[in-house]
């Protein structure tokens, strides 16, 4: 394949990408959280406890804005702070039961709006996506793991 060609394809690959999240996302108002709360707490549901500038890394913002929404979330019952047990002055973040519960859901959610979409495609054409699974997850690093 030529270099015009996978760049084609990565833009073809972005364009489709980003219109597929945006339009799973409209169902993320059930969750009743923005979108940076939402994507915080999905780094510590499905990433684990993370200290306040870990966090902040993660989500490309610098830690007094993550402060600001940890602080909001906190107060929502989402997130507890926690003493790091191997450096007793560190603290870590972590998600409620809640938390976990209402992004679990939030999944749910979008997974079945997917899930929707994909009965209007023909055998061949699942087929097609579900082979491309496994080279999408190589690519992007990401491994799947059922819950």
């Amino acid at each position: 394949m030529s270099r015009a060609s996978r760049q084609d394809t990565a833009e073809r690959l972005h364009s489709a990408a980003i219109h597929l999240l945006r339009s799973v996302r409209k169902v993320d108002a059930a969750m009743g959280l923005g979108p940076a709360k939402s994507s915080a707490l999905s780094v510590l549901v499905f990433g684990g406890p993370r200290s306040l500038g870990e966090l902040a890394s993660a989500e490309g913002v610098k830690p007094p804005s993550m402060t600001r929404v940890v602080q909001e979330l906190e107060a929502e019952g989402l997130v507890r702070r926690k003493t790091d047990e191997r450096d007793r002055r560190a603290v870590r973040l972590e998600a409620t039961a809640k938390a976990a519960r209402i992004l679990k859901e939030g999944r749910s959610r979008r997974a079945a709006l997917l899930a929707e979409w994909l009965e209007r495609l023909d055998d061949q054409e699942l087929a097609k996506i579900e082979a491309a699974l496994p080279v999408l997850e190589k690519t992007s690093g990401f491994v799947l793991r059922k819950p």
